[in-house]
C-alpha cells in the first residue's frame, strides 16, 4: 500500500501522530539551553487527544528562537501553528500530508542523488525509483509508523502503536542528524 493510501485510511490520532513524527525527525540539533525535546509533551497528547491545543502552543512557542536561526526549524514551526486544533480526521489528512512532505523534502536535501518535490509526490505515490536512500528510509518509516498506528491496540492509535510510532521516529531524528552532522564536519574539513 502506498503511504498516500495509508494517509487516507489514517483515523485523527494516526494523522496527528504521523504528523508530529514527521515534525520531529525534522528538527535541528538543540541549541545550548534550548528544549532538547520541544515536542515531547504534544506526544503525551496523541492518545486521548488530551489538551492537544494548549500543547501545540507551547510546543510553538518553544521553538521560536529555533525558527529564527533555522531554515527547517520555521517549516516545523510553521507547520505546528497551522496544525488542526481538534482531532477531525478532515483537517487532519491534509496536515499530516503536509508534515510528509516536509519530512521526505528535508530527508531529499541530504540523499545522494539530490531528491526534490517531484521526487517526494511520486515516492507517496508508491514509485520510489530513483530515490536515495535517505528518502526511501523516510518513505519506509513514515508508512511503518501508519501500519503501527493502524489497529494498535485494538484501536486505532493505541497506547503500543504510539510507542512504535515514537520509537521509529527518534531512530530516524538521530539517523538524519548524523547525515547532517556528517557533512557539517565534511565542509569544515574542506574550508580554507
Amino acid at each position: 500500500m502506498s503511504l498516500l493510501e495509508l494517509v487516507a485510511r489514517a483515523d485523527g490520532r494516526g494523522l496527528v501522530a504521523s504528523g508530529l513524527a514527521c515534525l520531529d525527525r525534522c528538527l535541528p540539533m538543540p541549541g545550548d539551553g534550548d528544549d532538547p525535546e520541544p515536542l515531547r509533551l504534544l506526544w503525551a497528547s496523541c492518545e486521548s487527544g488530551a489538551e492537544w491545543a494548549a500543547r501545540l502552543d507551547g510546543a510553538h512557542a518553544a521553538l521560536e528562537d529555533t525558527a529564527k536561526a533555522d531554515a527547517t526549524g520555521a517549516r516545523v514551526r510553521a507547520l505546528l501553528g497551522a496544525a488542526p486544533r481538534d482531532l477531525d480526521a478532515g483537517p487532519l489528512r491534509a496536515w499530516a500530508d503536509a508534515c510528509s512532505l516536509l519530512a521526505l523534502d528535508v530527508h531529499g536535501e541530504f540523499d545522494f542523488p539530490a531528491g526534490g518535490r517531484d521526487t517526494s509526490e511520486r515516492c507517496r505515490a508508491g514509485e520510489a525509483a530513483g530515490a536515495g536512500p535517505l528518502v526511501t528510509g523516510e518513505l519506509r518509516r513514515q508508512s511503518r509508523i501508519l501500519e503501527a498506528l493502524d489497529g494498535a491496540d485494538g484501536a486505532p492509535g493505541g497506547g503500543s502503536g504510539l510507542r512504535r510510532a515514537l520509537e521509529l521516529s527518534t531512530e530516524g531524528r538521530r539517523v538524519l542528524r548524523a547525515v547532517v552532522s556528517r557533512r557539517a564536519r565534511g565542509r569544515s574539513v574542506t574550508s580554507p
